[in-house]
């Protein structure tokens, strides 16, 4: 047996996935819990929108990584995740789409690495048989 072979787990790492992705998403809610969402909701005005929507960001930042973390509802909250990071781009991370940091890193690769994630824990959830 191959040493590579004691790596093959593809049930273990859609839950890290999974997992990794919910926790990096809670960090981002638990920020809008502790300080709000004012500031989204000036963003949504100013493009013409009604600021209640702001409260949307507490679906794809808190509600939708909670479900993951249990496994319940992976697909909806998955997509609802993607949803919030595509969301995300439009209001806030337009300008930034040939920015690179100091570092050389794209100034998007947070952004773009979660909405990845989302739809491929969306793509590859299978149901318990």
């Amino acid at each position: 047996m191959r040493f590579w072979s004691y790596f093959h787990h593809p049930q273990a790492a859609m839950v890290l996935l999974r997992v990794t992705l919910a926790v990096l998403m809670l960090f981002h809610g638990w920020a809008k819990i502790r300080y709000g969402i004012g500031g989204i909701a000036h963003m949504i005005e100013a493009k013409g929108g009604p600021g209640w929507l702001a409260y949307a960001v507490y679906l794809g930042e808190v509600v939708a990584p909670l479900l993951l973390l249990v496994g319940l509802w992976v697909v909806p909250a998955a997509l609802v995740i993607a949803i919030n990071m595509l969301v995300a781009f439009l209001l806030v991370h337009t300008r930034q789409v040939l920015m690179l940091h100091s570092s050389g890193g794209w100034a998007l690769e947070l952004q773009l690495l979660l909405f990845v994630a989302a739809l491929v824990v969306a793509m590859s959830h299978s149901k318990s048989k």
